[in-house]
This record gives structure tokens, C-alpha cells and sequence, in this order.
């Protein structure tokens, strides 16, 4: 057998095994390409603010405020301002998760459209761990890794097996562009070959990166190749505590937050805003009086643009400025591996690059259906061979 029939055997037999899986996540990647636009959407269309000129935002001190007085069962731990004066406020508390507020009035709102949330929670959920759930997503997680991995091959085989042995016009064109009035076997090859050749570069990004999200081994290498020592960012406290399912109790602390003091909070906010032109969300958790400094969060771009976000640390009592940190002051490991994050759904790049990780998962959708087609053919043309061999 010669090193090329081997390689094309390898490749036939690794997307057959994982092609149903794979077939699972494009199709699941394809319905969370625009998962933060279309949940921003619903929302807007839900709570839909009138603005009058008179009107102006109500200060962060006094939101809290209100939300307390409302609820005084529940505990705000972080906020979230927009700049667009027809866009809600965002309050975290526990428990019972985020739930927006009006900024003008400070009234509760909800907590957003929950319809499309659980459509993509679903997506999601499939998407990582075969909508397995509790321990058992251990096994959901291992088997999409490992056939990340298997793609990841069958891309760079894929790519062996497309590289003409002799280069003409005429066989480029064929490889490399739809052709019509083709029988069925000839239509999925010309598609296999058309698709791989024009995605081969965005798939790569987008698996390697899935690899490097799957598995602990992947993501240390990457420090390791930008020079870095192998570390991620600790979670906050207060960090946005996972909603619990209807019906069941919400999530609880391990110990009681100490006492919120948001004296001088808006004098910081409104230095922020001053400061960074420009700036679309600007969000914090809310001090306690345990803390000594208060860190905000400013975004230009998106909450999936890292490269557009800064973070402002002001001392609590003094509210001077201690430190300003951009995403090119931080560790060139760290940097890579939350760029590998966002490039993995394109929204590193914004809509341009979530638009070419969607066409990435139509063609691995397209990749593993004709592959699955070819191979069922020249399945079934060897055994109506062997039906016809003599005994």
C-alpha cells in the first residue's frame, strides 16, 4: 500500500468514526454563531425604554439603591451601564442570578428573554457535552476533544490528499470550484473538494482552538510557546453565580458578602466615562467594606473583543487611580489563550470574523456529509463487486 492510499485510509476511516460528532458540533456552531447579537435583540425588542430628553440615567448608588428596596432578599453584587441610552442596566445578585433595570426609574424589569437563552443553552450544552449533564458531562467533554482531534487530522490529511500531483488549470478549477450537471457521487466529491479548499485556513483556527478550550495539556502549551508560565485569571468574588433550573433553589455562598459601602462609586464611574471616550459597557462588582480597591471594567467593542477592554483599579477610600491595565499590558500567554477563546467563535474579529467561524461549521457540516456519501458509494460499489465475483 502506497504512503498515499494509507493516508487516504486513515482519513476515510477517522471521519467515519467521528463524523456524527462532528457533524453534532458544526450543525450546534452554526446555531451559536450570532448568539449574543440574537440574545441582545429579544432583549431589546422585551424592554423597550422611551427616552425623553428630560430624562438622565439614574446613578449607580441609586440604582442599587432602588434594587435593594425592592428586593430585600437578594444581595447585588455586580452592575452593569450602557451607553446606549435605550439599553437596560444589568444587576447581579444572589441569589437568583442577572435581571435587568430600568436606568431612568431603577424598576426591575426581568431577566431578559428566557425563550432564546434556553434555546442556546440547549445549543451550547450540545455543543460541549452531547447535552449530557452532571458528572457524566466528563465523558460528553472527552468525546468532543478527542474528536476535535480526529478533525484536526482529517483538515491536514484533507489538504494532503487535495494537492495535485501534477498542477493544470483545468484540475484546479475542477477542485476548487462548483461544477454543475453532475451525478450525485460526482456533486459530493466536487463539494468535499470545493468546501475544504476554500475553509481548510478558517477550520484550522477554529479546531485548534477547540482543542486548545478541550484539553488542560493544549492550553498549558500555549503559554508555554508565548513564554509564559503556565497561569489563568482567578474568578472574582461575587462572579455571576450559574442560574439554577426552574423549580430549583438558587445558588448559595459559602459565606455571607460583608456589607456593600458604594460611597464615591459614582464619582468613579463618571471619571471612567470621562476618561474613555468612546466606551459602549462599563461594569463592576460592587465593593465591600472588607475591599481596598474598586476594579471597572470598561469595553469598547463587544464582551467577546478582549482587545477592546481596560480595567481601572481606584483605591476605595482615596478614589485615585492605581492602575490602568489595556489587553496589551497583560501576559503574552494569557493574551494568546483568551485569544484563542474568541477566535474560536470569530468574535475576536467581530460580525466579520463570527460570520467566517459560521461558514467554518456550514462546511464541516458539508465536509462530513459528503464524506459520509463517498465513502457509503465505494461501500456499496464493493460489495455489488463481490456479489458478482465467482465462488
Amino acid at each position: 500500500m502506497s504512503f498515499r492510499k494509507m493516508i487516504f485510509w486513515c482519513h476515510l476511516i477517522f471521519g467515519i468514526i467521528a463524523g456524527v460528532v462532528i457533524l453534532l458540533m458544526s450543525i450546534t456552531g452554526i446555531a451559536l454563531t450570532y448568539e449574543k447579537q440574537m440574545t441582545a435583540w429579544a432583549d431589546r425588542n422585551l424592554y423597550q425604554i422611551q427616552v425623553s430628553e428630560r430624562e438622565s440615567h439614574l446613578s449607580a448608588e441609586e440604582l442599587i439603591g432602588k434594587f435593594r428596596q425592592a428586593r430585600p432578599d437578594q444581595i447585588p453584587t455586580n452592575l452593569t451601564l450602557f451607553s446606549n441610552p435605550e439599553s437596560p442596566a444589568s444587576i447581579m445578585a444572589i441569589p437568583g442570578g442577572a435581571v435587568f433595570v430600568n436606568p431612568y426609574t431603577g424598576d426591575i424589569l426581568g431577566a431578559g428573554a428566557q425563550g432564546i437563552r434556553k434555546f442556546f443553552r440547549l445549543m451550547t450544552d450540545w455543543h460541549r457535552w452531547l447535552a449530557l449533564t452532571g458528572e457524566n458531562r466528563g465523558i460528553g467533554r472527552a468525546i468532543t476533544g478527542a474528536c476535535n482531534m480526529a478533525f484536526l487530522f482529517l483538515v491536514i490529511t484533507g489538504i494532503y490528499l487535495w494537492w495535485p500531483r501534477k498542477w493544470t488549470r483545468s484540475l484546479l478549477r475542477a477542485t476548487t470550484w462548483f461544477r454543475r450537471g453532475l451525478n450525485s457521487r460526482a456533486r459530493d466529491s466536487n463539494w468535499h473538494y470545493v468546501f475544504g479548499f476554500w475553509c481548510t485556513v478558517p477550520l484550522i483556527f477554529v479546531v485548534v482552538s477547540a482543542i486548545v478550550i478541550s484539553y488542560s495539556w493544549a492550553s498549558n502549551l500555549v503559554f508555554q510557546l508565548a513564554g509564559s508560565e503556565i497561569s489563568l485569571p482567578a474568578g472574582p468574588r461575587g462572579a455571576p453565580p450559574k442560574k439554577a433550573p426552574p423549580g430549583k433553589p438558587g445558588p448559595q455562598m459559602d459565606r455571607p458578602l460583608p456589607p456593600l459601602q458604594l460611597e464615591g462609586i459614582d464619582e468613579m464611574v463618571e471619571r471612567i466615562q470621562q476618561r474613555m471616550e468612546g466606551w459602549k459597557v462599563v461594569k463592576f462588582q460592587l465593593p465591600t467594606i472588607e475591599d481596598k480597591t474598586v476594579a471597572i471594567t470598561v469595553e469598547k467593542g463587544s464582551e467577546a473583543q478582549p482587545q477592546h477592554r481596560s480595567t481601572i483599579t481606584f483605591d476605595k477610600n482615596s478614589h485615585e487611580i492605581k492602575r490602568s491595565e489595556d489587553f496589551g499590558d497583560q501576559d503574552p500567554g494569557l493574551r494568546a489563550r483568551i485569544w484563542m477563546r474568541f477566535v474560536h467563535t470569530g468574535e475576536y474579529y467581530g460580525i466579520v470574523g463570527q460570520t467566517i467561524a459560521g461558514i467554518a461549521s456550514v462546511a464541516g457540516m458539508i465536509l462530513v456529509w459528503t464524506g459520509v456519501a463517498l465513502s457509503f458509494r465505494r461501500y456499496r460499489a464493493w460489495m455489488m463487486r463481490k456479489q458478482r465475483e465467482p465462488l
